[in-house]
């Protein structure tokens, strides 16, 4: 491949020299979005990335914190499936992005940390804002540089160049740093080749070290966790077993979909388990970790992207890949999946709201009672108070294969989780931690990238209270003209979760209430409009289907909850 040329810069400022040639280097080897903080010692890497922004090179998205930052990086790459750049100054900024980084790790997405360094003559000797960046991250980068300050010598820009490839080849596998020192002239003056345009990033290489062959069997269930994608539900029918799908996970949907799989799996039919094959990273139930510690279940782990292989009973054959080597009998494919499907819909049906309006086609034309009594009914209906089931529920239905879904850590992923039906659309949560900050910056991140494709349309965000003030920041960021965030607070006034562990019955109610539950007061309307977001609360049934539909970009629904 042919490197891209050299920009061209003043050569009083080697920083701005290389910062440009190091770009240019990202943007060539599929580098389309850099995030950006604001910084002095980072002035170099920011100004080189503004121009390139204003020559179309690139997209330059701006976040004063640094937390915010990494997490829209996140997102970006998480939809785009390109890493991403992120750029921070020296001292704090970086420990700020931390979360991000983790978060990354162990999901495997591509984030590209470029932070910028005092040159070692002013380190170890208390200047300010200086401390020890190289290695901060520890293992949770696939790489980490430490760049010298560059000094003018012709040869840097190639250099710098090469470790954008680098750069971005690690990227594929998970996070990388590059921790770059400059000196003084910060910056100069940078202008840009028009002949830098964005190549294609580097695929991740395909696993086939361990391939396992399966034969389908009455006793298999397929098991798809976060991140697992589409080919778990084809797993599924190619094996003809049950298919146990987690809202995050791409593959709830199709025929053998069980979606209220805690009930079936306490049930005999979990009993007749003899065989899971796992595929991306459950982390929604107890029933499934339960399931695979049994010693009488054969565990088939197909590794995934992130830092771990998920191995809960330390006990399953973790493989790269899996062939089917026949077809099911069709019927044991009725016996064994449909006993598990039709299992799922009465549970699911005997814990589904009751519908109280009557049915119109048994009016007779002119029965003027019945209608009114429907009428009546539905009226009942639309003033029905909001819990987390029709929440979730009305969230699930009024997404679209060309919307995204976003669920942040908290009490409702689970609630989702255990209760809505099979589904193609997509959706992500940050699951690889599982930690409750970044929702709102990640799913920004994910609606920018999508705006840019076929997907332009509403990104959806379900979060609890305690998940959107963990993130408010999010919402104080100038988004471009157009794009459709819609973030759904279910508001129960704290972490209501701690409510269903085992120190809720044991620990000291006001201690509880006062450590766990973390009681708060937000006016969430204030929030909404300190970030020029607009607002609705949502009380009804009715004005959960308004704010559903409603025509604003960048909208906040706060739902009342009862604890």
């Amino acid at each position: 491949m042919t490197p891209p040329p050299t920009p061209s810069a003043d050569a009083s400022s080697p920083a701005s020299t290389f910062a440009a040639a190091l770009l240019d280097g990202l943007v060539h080897h599929g580098v389309t979005d850099i995030v950006v903080s604001p910084g002095s010692r980072s002035q170099a890497l920011a100004l080189a990335a503004a121009a390139r922004d204003r020559a179309g090179v690139v997209t330059v998205h701006v976040r004063i914190d640094e937390r915010v930052a990494g997490f829209t990086a996140l997102g970006l790459a998480v939809e785009s499936g390109r890493p991403v750049a992120v750029i921070c100054t020296s001292g704090t900024a970086i420990a700020n992005l931390h979360p991000a980084v983790l978060e990354a790790h162990h999901s495997g997405v591509g984030i590209i940390v470029l932070s910028a360094d005092r040159p070692a003559e002013l380190r170890g000797i208390g200047s300010n804002q200086t401390t020890q960046q190289p290695g901060i991250f520890g293992d949770l980068v696939r790489a980490d540089w430490d760049v010298s300050a560059p000094t003018g010598d012709p040869a840097e820009p190639v250099a710098a160049r090469e470790l954008a490839e680098l750069a971005v080849r690690a990227s594929v596998e998970g996070p990388v740093h590059v921790n770059l020192a400059f000196r003084e002239p910060l910056s100069g003056p940078v202008t840009v080749d028009p002949d830098v345009t964005a190549g294609s990033p580097p695929r991740r290489g395909e696993p086939a070290e361990i391939v396992v062959d399966l034969r389908p069997d009455d006793a298999t269930v397929v098991i798809a966790g976060h991140g697992a994608g589409a080919a778990a539900e084809q797993l599924a029918v190619d094996l003809g077993a049950p298919l146990i799908a987690e809202v995050s996970s791409g593959a709830r949907f199709g025929r053998h979909m069980v979606a209220a799989y805690r009930d079936v799996l306490r049930g005999p039919h979990g009993d007749a388990v003899g065989r899971a094959i796992v595929l991306g990273h459950p982390t929604l139930s107890r029933e499934v970790p339960q399931l695979l510690e049994r010693g009488d279940v054969e565990v088939i782990v197909v590794r995934s992207p992130g830092a771990d292989d998920y191995n809960p009973g330390r006990r399953a054959r973790i493989v790269d890949g899996v062939r089917v080597t026949a077809a099911p009998d069709p019927a044991v494919v009725r016996r064994w999946v449909g006993g598990w499907v039709s299992m799922s819909r009465a549970v699911l049906e005997s814990e589904a709201p009751e519908d109280p309006a009557p049915d119109l086609t048994l009016a007779v034309p002119g029965d003027r009672g019945v209608r009114a009594a429907f009428a009546k009914a539905e009226l009942a209906v639309l003033r029905a108070p909001i819990d987390r089931g029709m929440l979730a529920r009305a969230l699930w239905a009024s997404t679209w294969p060309h919307d995204r879904l976003v669920v942040a850590a908290s009490r409702l992923i689970r609630v989702a989780d255990a209760i809505v039906p099979g589904k193609a659309i997509r959706v992500h949560a940050n699951r690889g931690l599982a930690g409750i900050d970044g929702t709102i910056s990640t799913a920004t991140g994910i609606a920018l990238a999508a705006a840019r494709g076929d997907h332009a349309g509403t990104t959806r965000v379900l979060m609890g209270d305690l998940a959107a003030l963990h993130d408010a920041g999010a919402l104080l960021v100038a988004l471009p003209e157009g794009l459709r965030v819609h973030v759904f607070v279910g508001n129960d006034r704290g972490g209501t979760i701690f409510d269903e562990l085992e120190v809720a019955d044991s620990a000291d109610p006001d201690d509880f209430d006062r450590v766990m539950r973390t009681p708060h007061a937000v006016d969430f309307a204030a929030l909404a409009a300190a970030g020029g977001w607009a607002y609705r609360r949502a009380t009804t049934r009715a004005d959960l289907d308004d704010a559903l539909t409603a025509p604003e970009p960048l909208l906040l629904v706060e739902v009342p909850l009862e604890p």
